[in-house]
């Protein structure tokens, strides 16, 4: 007789496909594609995309805002740092990586719509004032009047006091401040970084 050789295996998971292309080639096509929708040549790191996710509260109740998220490196910051995936709201432009973002976070909400318009892209979706929002969109390419827009519109579908959370290469801020009504807070340099970046923190007092 023919013996049983039943090891009792657990039945394994089938592997998602891993991308074709890592992540920073996907981010140089993308930018040479459209470098105006596009904020930067290669993702975030790990050191910076934490220092962005630090400014928001997983303790407090709303959702999250993340504008341009690309492939993901701050979505993945924001989950660490305690966040259910049903409480972040990412909006990207690029289909592309959209698709790469619900592959790698299940139970986000990804939106593939125009940050830039981002009452109008978030009309409805949102379940409720969100506690804050971080960007990674290139906000130098667009006029300050429509920076203010934005950042007020972050503000409008935010609990009062929450901030809009924005990195930049830049030795100056990426969004004029207003005082007494956008105003913001920078910190340190984030020396792990290609190119070193550091974060500013907006908010409306």
């Amino acid at each position: 007789m023919l013996q049983s050789h039943d090891h009792r295996r657990p039945l394994q998971k089938p592997l998602l496909q891993k991308p074709n292309l890592k992540d920073e080639v996907r981010f140089l096509q993308s930018w040479f594609q459209n470098p105006l929708k596009t904020g930067a040549v290669a993702p975030s790191s790990p050191a910076l995309a934490k220092m962005m996710a630090s400014y928001l509260d997983p303790k407090m109740d709303g959702p999250v805002i993340e504008l341009g998220p690309g492939t993901g490196p701050v979505t993945k910051a924001l989950l660490q740092r305690g966040f259910a995936p049903e409480r972040l709201f990412l909006i990207e432009y690029n289909p592309e990586f959209c698709a790469l973002l619900r592959l790698r976070y299940p139970g986000v909400t990804v939106i593939n719509g125009d940050a830039y318009q981002l009452g109008k892209t978030l009309k409805d979706r949102l379940p409720g004032k969100a506690v804050g929002t971080v960007s990674s969109l290139p906000l130098f390419t667009m006029p300050e009047s429509e920076r203010h827009r934005m950042v007020n519109e972050a503000f409008d579908l935010s609990h009062s006091g929450m901030p809009f959370v924005q990195f930049t290469y830049a030795v100056v801020s990426p969004v004029p401040l207003l005082p007494g009504a956008i105003e913001g807070e920078r910190s340190p340099r984030v020396w792990r970084n290609i190119p070193p970046a550091r974060v500013w923190a907006y908010r409306r007092p």
